[in-house]
C-alpha cells in the first residue's frame, strides 16, 4: 500500500531539477503565506470587523429608539446622529417595503452585518447592499408605515488595513519567487550543459572544449566528465589509429600474394587463394572506410526523405516498393545514414527479390522500415549478427562476398545517432530491419 502511495506522489511531482528545486522553495513560502493569512483573516480581521459593524447596528437601533420617542425633534435626532455619528440618514414613507436581496454568502462583510441585524431587528424588517457603491453600504430598515434609509462610509464596516496586508504579503513573495527563479535557473543550467555535452558525446558527435561552471558539486562532475571523454576519445583514436595501421600493413602482403597466385600453374588453387585475397581486401577496405569516417564528419540538418529516394533511383529497380513522406528532415551525419541505408539495400537486394521501404515519424522517432522476401535470419540469431565478423551458416550468409560487416556498420551508424536498429520477419516472409532515430 505504501509502495502504491509512494509511486503515485512520485508520478505527481514533477521530473526535472529545475521544477522540483522552485517547488522546495515555493511551497514553505506560500504555506508561510496561507497561515499568516489564515491567522489574521481569522483573529484579527474577521473580529475588527465584527465589533466594527456591531458598534454600527447599535447606534442605528439607538437612533430608532430615540426617534420612536416623541420627547425629541424628529429633525434635530438626524441632524445629532448625522453630524456625529457619520450617518446620512432618510426616512421613505413606503408601505410595499421590499426586504429580498442577493445574500452574499463569501463575503465577510456581507455576512457579519446580516447577522448583527438579525440579531438585533430579526429577519425581516432590514435590507442592505454593500456593492452598488463602491465606498457607501445602503442600508435600510423598516419603520412603522415606511423605512429608514441609512448611507453609511464603508470604512465604518470594515478595515482597511486588511489591503494593505494583504498587498504587503504579497508582493515581497513574488520578488523573493523571482529572484528564486533566477538563481535556481543559474544553478540548473550548468546541469544542462553537461547533460547536452553527455547527450552529444553519447552520439558520437564532437564535443567542444567543455567549461565547468556552478557549484562545487556540480563543478567536479563537470571535470570527471572531461577527463572521462578525453580518455574515450583518446583510447578510441588510439584504436582507430592501430586498425588502420594494421589494414595498411596488410595490404602489402596482400599485394605479394596476389602477384604469387599469378604464377601458380594450378589454376584451381590460384582461383581459391585469389578469393581469399579478395574476400580479405574487401574486408579491409570495408572497415578502413568506417573507422576513417565515422569520427570525421559532423552532424547537419538534412531531407531524409529526398536521401532515401535519391539512394533508390539509383538501383534503378522495379521490385523496391517504396512509402516515402515529401520532405522529413534529421540532423545526423548524412554520409554515414547513406552508408547504412545501402548496407541494408545491399543485403536486401543480394538474398530477396522484392524490397518495401518506408519512413514514417510516431511521436518522438523517425522509423526507416527495410523488408524483403528473402530467406530471412533466424530468431536466435538476431543479436548475433550484429557481431562484427559474425557469419551464420546457413539463409542469408551462404555467399562468400559477404564479409559479416554490413548489420555491424548498420547498428554502430544508428546507435552513434542515437537510436535503434531492430530485427523481425518481414510481411513478405523475409527479414525486415527497423531503425528507429531521435527527432
Amino acid at each position: 500500500m505504501f509502495y502504491g502511495l509512494s509511486k503515485f506522489f512520485k508520478n505527481l511531482l514533477p521530473k526535472r531539477l529545475f521544477y522540483r528545486a522552485l517547488l522546495i522553495v515555493a511551497v514553505p513560502i506560500i504555506l508561510i503565506q496561507l497561515t499568516i493569512t489564515i491567522v489574521f483573516f481569522d483573529s484579527l480581521w474577521i473580529k475588527t470587523n465584527k465589533g466594527m459593524t456591531r458598534a454600527l447596528v447599535g447606534e442605528i437601533q439607538t437612533f430608532i429608539e430615540v426617534y420612536s420617542n416623541d420627547e425629541y425633534e424628529k429633525d434635530e435626532i438626524k441632524n445629532i446622529f448625522s453630524l456625529y455619528q457619520d450617518l446620512n440618514i432618510e426616512f421613505i414613507e413606503d408601505d410595499n417595503f421590499n426586504f429580498l436581496f442577493n445574500e452574499r454568502w463569501f463575503s465577510p462583510i456581507d455576512r457579519t452585518l446580516r447577522r448583527e441585524l438579525k440579531s438585533k431587528f430579526g429577519s425581516e424588517i432590514f435590507w442592505f447592499n454593500t456593492i452598488n457603491y463602491e465606498e457607501l453600504v445602503d442600508l435600510r430598515i423598516k419603520f412603522q408605515n415606511g423605512y429608514f434609509k441609512f448611507i453609511v462610509p464603508k470604512d465604518r464596516l470594515t478595515s482597511t488595513s486588511a489591503r494593505l496586508f494583504g498587498l504587503w504579503i504579497t508582493v515581497p513573495a513574488f520578488i523573493v519567487v523571482i529572484i528564486s527563479l533566477i538563481f535556481l535557473k543559474n544553478q540548473t543550467r550548468p546541469i544542462t550543459a553537461l547533460a547536452k555535452a553527455a547527450q552529444k558525446f553519447g552520439r558520437g558527435e564532437n564535443v567542444d572544449e567543455f567549461k565547468p561552471s556552478g557549484a562545487a558539486e556540480i563543478r567536479q562532475a563537470g571535470y570527471e566528465f572531461d577527463r572521462m571523454r578525453k580518455r574515450i576519445t583518446r583510447h578510441l583514436n588510439q584504436r582507430s589509429e592501430m586498425l588502420s595501421g594494421i589494414s595498411h600493413d596488410l595490404r602489402t602482403p596482400l599485394t605479394r600474394m596476389k602477384l604469387q597466385t599469378a604464377f601458380i600453374k594450378d589454376k584451381l588453387l590460384a582461383n581459391k587463394l585469389t578469393e581469399d585475397i579478395n574476400e580479405m581486401e574487401k574486408m579491409l577496405n570495408e572497415y578502413l572506410q568506417f573507422t576513417s569516417s565515422s569520427f570525421v564528419e559532423k552532424d547537419e540538418l538534412f531531407n531524409l526523405s529526398g536521401l532515401m529516394n535519391e539512394i533508390i533511383m539509383k538501383y534503378n529497380n522495379k521490385n523496391i516498393l517504396k512509402s516515402i513522406p515529401a520532405k522529413i528532415y534529421f540532423n545526423g551525419r548524412k554520409n554515414l545514414i547513406k552508408r547504412c541505408l545501402n548496407n541494408l539495400i545491399d543485403n536486401s537486394i543480394k538474398y530477396g527479390k522484392k524490397l518495401n521501404i518506408e519512413l514514417y515519424k510516431k511521436k518522438t522517432s523517425l522509423i526507416i522500415k527495410v523488408e524483403d522476401d528473402g530467406p530471412g535470419i533466424p530468431e536466435s540469431e538476431y543479436e548475433n549478427v550484429f557481431k562484427p565478423f559474425y557469419k551464420i551458416d546457413k539463409g542469408r550468409s551462404d555467399s562468400k562476398s559477404s564479409v559479416g560487416l554490413g548489420l555491424s556498420i548498420a547498428s554502430d551508424i544508428v546507435r552513434s545517432h542515437g537510436g535503434n536498429i531492430k530485427l523481425d520477419k518481414s510481411f513478405l516472409n523475409g527479414l525486415e530491419v527497423k531503425i528507429f532515430l531521435p527527432v
